[in-house]
C-alpha cells in the first residue's frame, strides 16, 4: 500500500563508533527533504533511543535511517519500527543483521554462488584459550601473508588491518578484538577496491566506482578525510567487468534480502576475478560517500536520490491481524 509521506523523521547519531559520520550522513538528508517540501524532524538517538523512537509514532509518516554501525544498522532499531509500526527506509530486520556480521553474510555468498576471500574466523574466546601468539601463528600457517583482519560486526573499516607478518598479525587481532570478539581473517587480495550502489525495489545497479586510497588501504582515515583517496565514477575497467560486478551486487543484494539502497564492495585482483567484500545497508550519505557519487554519475541529483529511497520506506514485517498498525495510529 502506498504511503502518504508529509512528515519524515531523519534518524542519526546513535551510539556506535561511526556517531559523527553517521550525523552528517543525516543533516545532508535532512536538508534535501526540506528543499523538496517535507516537513523533518531531525532524530539524534542516543541512550534513550526506544523512548525517542516510541515518541516518533504519532509525529511523522517515516523514518529516514541514516544511522551507521552497530544499534542502528544491524537491525535492532529496524526491529523497534516494526514494533511501533513506522515505516523506515532501508532494510529489514534480518537482512540488516545478517549484512552487518561478515562471517555470517560471507556463508550465504557462498552458499548462492557469491565469489568470497578464502577466511578464518577468531573468536575473543580462541585467544583466551589457546594465547595470542598461537592464534597467529596458526593463522599464518591457514592463510600466509598478507592477510585483512576485521571486527565480524563493524562497518567503516573500524578496527580493520593488514598484517604482513605475525607481529602485525598479533597486532591486528589486538585492535579488532577491541571492537569484536568476533573476527575475521582473510586471504589478502591484491588489485583493485571497485564498489556498486543499489537503489530502489528492484534494484538498479548503479555505475561501478573505484576506490584509490593514497595509503593503500582503504582505512577509516582515507574514508573520511578529503583528499586522501580519489574516487573514479564510472571505474575504468572493461564493460564486461563492469556488468558482472553489477550482476554480483544485485545478487549479493537480493541474497540476503536487502531493500531500497545498498552498496556492495569489491576487490579484483590482476587477472580479472572479483571477491564479494560486504553489503552495506545503510551507505554514507555525507559529501565523500560513494552512493551519492555513483548515482550522480547515474544523472541522479542528491535530492532525487534522497527522495527515491524514501519512496521505498515500509513496514517489512507481515501485518495482517496485527492491532494498532500503522504510524501514527
Amino acid at each position: 500500500m502506498e504511503i502518504e509521506l508529509r512528515r519524515v523523521a531523519v534518524i542519526m547519531g546513535g551510539v556506535s563508533a561511526e556517531r559523527e559520520v553517521s550525523l552528517r550522513s543525516g543533516a545532508a538528508v535532512a536538508a534535501a527533504l526540506r528543499e523538496l517540501g517535507y516537513r523533518v524532524l531531525e532524530v539524534d538517538l542516543g541512550p534513550s533511543a526506544l523512548e525517542q523512537l516510541t515518541a516518533l509514532r504519532s509525529e511523522v509518516d517515516a523514518a529516514f535511517l541514516a544511522l551507521h554501525g552497530r544499534l542502528g544498522e544491524d537491525g535492532t532499531v529496524q526491529g523497534a519500527l516494526e514494533l511501533l509500526g513506522v515505516p523506515y527506509t532501508g532494510s529489514g530486520v534480518l537482512a540488516s543483521a545478517l549484512a552487518m556480521d561478515k562471517r555470517m553474510s560471507k556463508r550465504v555468498f557462498r552458499s548462492e554462488g557469491i565469489p568470497v576471500a578464502e577466511d578464518v574466523t577468531i573468536t575473543a574466546a580462541d585467544v583466551r584459550g589457546a594465547g595470542l601468539r598461537r592464534v597467529a601463528e596458526g593463522i599464518a600457517l591457514d592463510l600466509g601473508f598478507p592477510c585483512m583482519v576485521k571486527p565480524a560486526g563493524e562497518g567503516s573499516t573500524l578496527g580493520s588491518s593488514r598484517a604482513s607478518n605475525t607481529e602485525e598479525l598479533e597486532e591486528a587481532l589486538r585492535e579488532a578484538l577491541g571492537y569484536d570478539e568476533v573476527v575475521l581473517v582473510e586471504r589478502y587480495i591484491r588489485g583493485r577496491e571497485l564498489t556498486v550502489g543499489l537503489l530502489g525495489e528492484e534494484p538498479e545497479a548503479l555505475p561501478v566506482l573505484e576506490i584509490v586510497a593514497s595509503k593503500g588501504v582503504y582505512d577509516y582515515e582515507c574514508k573520511y578525510t578529503k583528499g586522501m583517496t580519489e574516487y573514479l565514477v564510472p571505474a575504468p575497467i572493461p564493460d564486461k567487468l563492469a556488468a558482472e560486478l553489477q550482476r554480483l551486487a544485485v545478487k549479493a543484494h537480493r541474497a540476503l534480502g536487502c531493500e531500497g539502497v545498498s552498496r556492495v564492495d569489491f576487490m579484483v585482483d590482476g587477472e580479472g576475478r572479483a571477491y564479494c567484500l560486504e553489503v552495506n545497508t545503510l551507505p554514507g550519505m555525507t559529501e565523500l560517500s560513494l552512493v551519492p557519487k555513483a548515482a550522480a554519475a547515474a544523472g541522479y541529483s542528491f535530492k532525487e536520490m534522497v527522495e527515491r529511497i524514501l519512496r521505498t520506506a515500509r513496514l517489512k514485517v507481515g501485518r495482517r491481524g496485527f492491532a494498532g498498525d500503522g504510524a501514527g495510529s
